[in-house]
């Protein structure tokens, strides 16, 4: 009989983010996540997908951020927090910020020093526990109070 698998607590799920994408927010000063709709708030694993985006290598913002990083795929690479989401109807919020999307508001980015292999999906998804506890273990203590306890 095949095992159940656990899961992170539901308060907390995985983003999949195209990379140089993802290098961009955890190394860069990428604080805006261009989506289709709105998502709601709070604390979500940053997760690179399985696919480069070759093409944003070649904008000059880019390319100046990531110059010199690794750009791992499949794997949890930091947490960050979604604190709202808003459209523009004037000026760009950000250089990051693309016309026509809805941006995610991130704050309180953490990279972590090893990433964790995983798969994702697009739109929010369930983190499992394994992956979870592995976060963890690469977080400084403080942020350990942030984040709903995995259970045991």
């Amino acid at each position: 009989m095949k095992t159940p698998t656990l899961y992170a607590p539901d308060s907390i799920r995985g983003i999949t983010i195209k990379q140089p994408w993802a290098a961009c927010i955890l190394h860069g000063d990428k604080r805006v996540e261009n989506r289709p709709r709105a998502w709601a708030p709070g604390w979500r694993l940053l997760h690179a997908g399985a696919e480069l985006d070759r093409a944003a290598l070649r904008d000059p913002l880019v390319a100046r951020t990531v110059r010199g990083l690794q750009l791992p795929t499949r794997a949890v690479l930091g947490l960050v927090r979604i604190t709202g989401s808003h459209t523009d109807t004037g000026e760009p919020c950000s250089p990051w910020a693309q016309p026509e999307c809805v941006h995610l508001d991130l704050d309180d980015v953490h990279p972590l020093a090893l990433p964790v292999p995983c798969d994702g999906q697009l739109g929010p998804w369930r983190v499992p526990l394994g992956v979870y506890e592995r976060v963890l273990l690469q977080l400084p203590a403080h942020l350990h109070e942030l984040l709903p306890e995995a259970a045991s």
